[in-house]
């Protein structure tokens, strides 16, 4: 096995070995052309750039790590296991007691990228141009192109030490991590991270609401813009926005990168309705969306149903009342009783017939 890294960077090899009983694990060591002058590694060696966590259970499991890597850490790296009773044994050939596994790493000088400087979207519209230079290189170029939020961007691949990438519209949108990526022919990809900031643009759930009591609310929030924001919702109180207090635990507040959301259960007619604005603020900025949440009583569905009735007994009663004042001889003897009953009937007739005309 060999691996080639760049300075800087750090490696970590894994060595999984099995008998009974469990072999002791041990990490030995080797520069370059030297591969028999071998020295044991120990944890916390190279000024703690070096470390080695080993495990043992019905086998024995071990990962040396090296961090901050310098061209003097090439060269060849042995795991070495044992339960012979006299692997300890000076006297003894290692080459018989220890059985053993080599990985030889290859370090190399990291290409030098001179990129730009962090950018923050203030101005909308404004176009914004991304630089890097490779000055130095271990091996020859092979392709440079540009990465946003680990994405590759289209169309920016080429054979240059230098590359650019131009955004022309500065939007929330366009915000992002970008890395200008160089690739070698012989040695590992190096890259440079150029940040671009900007104010969250969040877009809310619905200017309203409408529930009814007993019922379960939702309403959320999404974002786009980098970094990703911290997410606060709150309702106004006596004309003050205030933090969710969730007393009555009925308030669940879920959030994510660029998600949120707030769900309300058994809605109480008189404690939930109000407005509520979820904020997302991140380095750049902070802004807000309001909702407002309408809670109507359980019995709303019943309303029309209620206005009609009532439309009906309050013509009932001006019938009546308009035959009970009515002078005798206004009324045809024999005929008022039944006037009033047909009038009566006629008017409901009327009020809970459908309106046919409408459909011609």
């Amino acid at each position: 096995m060999s691996e080639t890294k760049l300075t800087g960077d750090a490696f970590e090899l894994y060595c999984d070995v099995v008998g009974n009983p469990t072999p002791e694990i041990q990490w030995w060591y080797a520069e370059v052309n030297r591969a028999e002058a071998f020295k044991q590694l120990w944890d916390g060696a190279r000024k703690r750039r070096v470390t080695i966590n080993t495990a043992y259970g019905a086998n024995g499991v071990s990962v040396l790590r090296v961090t901050r890597l310098t061209l003097e850490d090439s060269g060849t790296y042995e795991c070495r296991a044992s339960n012979d009773p006299r692997r300890n044994d000076l006297r003894q050939n290692p080459s018989i007691t220890w059985i053993r596994a080599q990985a030889t790493i290859s370090v190399l000088q990291k290409p030098r990228i001179n990129a730009s400087e962090d950018v923050v979207l203030h101005v909308a519209g404004v176009a914004v141009t991304l630089q890097c230079n490779l000055t130095s290189s271990p091996s020859p170029l092979a392709a440079s192109y540009w990465v946003k939020n680990g994405e590759e961007i289209p169309g920016t691949r080429k054979l240059s030490n230098t590359t650019e990438y131009r955004i022309l519209k500065a939007r929330a949108e366009e915000s992002g991590e970008y890395l200008c990526v160089f690739v070698f022919s012989g040695s590992p990809v190096a890259n440079a991270t150029i940040e671009v900031r900007a104010t969250p643009d969040i877009t809310g759930h619905k200017r309203s609401e409408n529930k009814n009591e007993g019922q379960e609310a939702l309403m959320y929030c999404k974002s786009v813009g980098f970094p990703h924001p911290e997410w606060v919702w709150r309702k106004k109180v006596n004309g003050v926005f205030e933090d969710i207090n969730n007393s009555s635990g009925r308030f669940f507040i879920s959030n994510k990168e660029n998600y949120t959301e707030l769900s309300i259960t058994n809605l109480q007619i008189n404690e939930d309705p109000g407005e509520y604005q979820c904020n997302a603020t991140n380095q750049v900025g902070s802004v807000s969306v309001t909702t407002i949440l309408r809670v109507r009583s359980h019995l709303a569905p019943l309303w029309p149903f209620l206005g009609i009735l009532a439309e009906i007994v309050i013509l009932v009663v001006i019938i009546v009342i308009y035959e009970k004042r009515k002078r005798p001889d206004e009324v045809p003897d024999g005929k008022s009783k039944a006037f009033g009953a047909g009038a009566v009937n006629e008017l409901l007739e009327h009020t809970l017939a459908p309106d046919w005309g409408s459909a011609g």
